[in-house]
């Protein structure tokens, strides 16, 4: 069991209260982790930490900053034990998953100190005689980041690691369900040497977490907010954000889609949606929910998909031999069931899991969705993959963009130049060809677009996120003026 405090201000901070919440391994219920449930005054400790630091953090070198952000890295890839035992306790996720986590999270760190001097600006035309116009980027101040449990050493990590670079300080917001993994990146950045106040980390009770979010977000020196989470709550943030005219970038839900067209290699679309439906059971927003198939290869398709997820067995992620491991909470298998039996009772059939064992739920594939169930339209979030069968291309593309949400897609054809065609017409952030639509590397421009947010996360793409674009004029000769 991890008893973990915040960090404030390069200090470990119980909560001003002393108030804690526990946090409970969801397959054995044991006791994971505890935690300090911050009240608004450790909220506000936080961004005052975090604006205190912003001077000295923003005007050092930026090789500096780099140097401080690749030994970040080095001591994160040398915790990779600490964080797999962590993570595996607190969300019940296997520990290939969080050992992958880590070695993400340690190049997203990797990434952000290349591009510390890669912040620059331009020279722009002026008609003003003798004046040089610049446009110029400069840090922001304090950003907010408040990450998920899902990928939580990736989203944690991510959520700091490119404002960091950019010059600004940071406040994580953990989440209530791995407090102690979200502590623990804090831990690898202060103990990089990055300085007291540039990395602070909030941790809160479940039931405090709406305004906890409300008094960071409005806090004066807060000048970014990002946020993964669900769509729900990413609307809340939104609006918070704009109440008090604050940029957010949020990287919402997905229900991504995989279109197989009637050309496809079969065999290779089906590791490929095995992979992205069920890798961590389904729980990435970038997971394959729904698979199109042209009706001339879907029962090959499924056939075989079905075959493939029969020998891919949930079980405790401890277990000798796991390969799939539970969900987050019983919470979560209950409502996935329920999306599975309103699925069923609308006439679709399940052809492989569907069993739910606690936490634990098996791969499941439930083909013949329709518009009407709510398998169709919500995210399962879960080891759960819709299968719909259409007649072209275009009908394809309808069914696929038939959805609020729009982050990853995959489009498998052997013939490239209609693959892309394909892709291209395709409402989301993210698509592959002929690759699984679960794919993240550090230096790619990652977000979605309509109900699965706007902005950019990934190097060179957030660096417009994290910066102020400001116009800054030199004039180096008379000027006329009209009066």
């Amino acid at each position: 069991m991890n008893e973990v405090n915040m960090l404030i201000g390069g200090r470990d901070r119980p909560a001003s209260s002393g108030s804690t919440f526990e946090r409970l391994n969801p397959v054995t219920g044991k006791l994971a982790s505890r935690a300090p449930a911050a009240t608004l005054a450790d909220a506000d400790a936080a961004v005052d930490a975090a604006a205190a630091a912003f001077p000295a953090w923003s005007a050092l070198r930026p090789t500096e900053r780099r140097a401080r952000l690749l030994k970040a890295a080095d001591l994160m890839d040398a915790r990779t034990g600490e964080f797999i035992a962590t993570g595996v306790a607190e969300t019940g996720a296997m520990a290939n998953w969080y050992g992958f986590n880590v070695h993400l999270a340690a190049n997203m760190l990797r990434e952000a100190a290349a591009m510390t001097t890669q912040i620059d600006g331009s020279v722009i035309p002026t008609d003003t005689l003798d004046n040089l116009a610049l446009a110029v980027r400069q840090p922001c101040g304090v950003v907010l980041g408040i990450a998920p449990w899902n990928a939580p050493v990736i989203l944690g990590t991510r959520a700091l690691a490119m404002p960091l670079a950019c010059g600004n300080t940071v406040v994580l917001k953990a989440s209530e369900a791995c407090p102690a993994v979200h502590r623990l990146i804090g831990t690898v950045l202060q103990e990089a040497g990055v300085g007291d106040g540039v990395v602070n980390v909030v941790t809160n009770a479940p039931e405090d977490a709406a305004a906890i979010v409300e008094r960071l977000i409005a806090h004066p020196a807060v000048r970014r907010v990002n946020f993964t989470g669900s769509t729900q709550v990413g609307r809340i943030i939104a609006m918070h954000a704009a109440k008090h005219l604050k940029p957010a970038l949020l990287e919402l839900g997905g229900k991504a889609p995989v279109l197989v067209l009637e050309d496809a290699d079969i065999d290779a679309a089906v590791e490929a949606i095995a992979f992205g439906a069920f890798f961590n059971q389904g729980q990435i927003c970038m997971s394959t929910e729904r698979v199109i198939a042209h009706r001339s290869v879907a029962d090959a398709l499924v056939a075989k998909l079905a075959g493939k997820a029969r020998k891919l067995v949930a079980t405790a992620p401890t277990d000798d031999g796991a390969v799939l491991g539970a969900l987050v909470s019983a919470q979560a298998a209950q409502r996935v069931a329920a999306l599975v039996d309103d699925a069923r009772n609308g006439g679709a059939t399940i052809l492989a899991g569907g069993a739910v064992n606690g936490a634990i739920v098996q791969p499941t594939i439930v083909d013949g969705v329709r518009p009407g169930m709510k398998l169709y339209a919500e995210e399962s979030f879960a080891p759960v993959v819709t299968v719909q069968r259409v007649d072209s291309d275009d009908e394809a593309v309808r069914v696929a963009n038939d959805s609020e949400f729009g982050l990853s897609a995959a489009v498998f054809s052997r013939d490239i130049a209609r693959a892309l065609n394909v892709a291209k017409r395709v409402e989301s952030g993210i698509c592959h060809i002929n690759g699984p639509t679960v794919h993240d590397e550090a230096q790619m421009p990652f977000g979605g677009v309509k109900g699965s947010g706007y902005g950019r996360f990934g190097s060179q793409a957030s660096i417009a996120e994290f910066t102020d674009l400001r116009w800054i004029t030199i004039q180096t000769g008379p000027r006329h003026y009209p009066i």
